[in-house]
């Protein structure tokens, strides 16, 4: 079983379980994170929902290029986690299952198509204070330990 973070479980609501690819993308001491800035500001690693009929692989790149703009190489699958949430995007309650790739940035190759998406680079440290979720913070600390 995945470890869960942030919102506990509420009672009576239907959750539809949706599993999603997120990269942690390093480059040296900078990881490169996403801002969106609607329909709730918040930072995030670039990522997003796995589509039907899709892999998490080919999910994490196609999400990585429509939010930041960057290739990417993955060099290894670091771990999950579960969040359960409302995405007002969907007007969905969800059990986020979230698959977490550390990657290397190949080259910025595209124009950003996510609408209210911003691409950042910065330090490890502040982008693990700044991240949305704890899943997201939890993974990017383990990859500050292991450097």
């Amino acid at each position: 079983m995945n470890r869960r973070f942030d919102e506990p479980i509420k009672a009576g609501v239907n959750y539809r379980t949706r599993a999603g690819a997120y990269g942690i993308l390093r480059r040296g001491a900078e990881v490169l994170i996403t801002f969106q800035a609607q329909p709730k500001p918040e930072f995030q690693l670039p990522g997003g929902g796995i589509d039907p009929g899709e892999t998490a692989v080919r999910a994490l790149h196609r999400e990585v290029r429509e939010e930041t703009g960057w290739g990417i190489r993955i060099e290894r699958r670091i771990g999950a986690f579960q969040r359960y949430t409302y995405m007002p995007d969907y007007d969905l309650w969800a059990r986020k299952i979230c698959h977490i790739f550390l990657c290397r940035p190949t080259r910025l190759r595209w124009a950003i198509c996510e609408v209210h998406h911003s691409a950042h680079w910065m330090p490890l440290a502040e982008a693990a204070d700044l991240l949305g979720n704890g899943g997201d913070r939890h993974f990017v600390r383990l990859v500050m330990a292991h450097m």
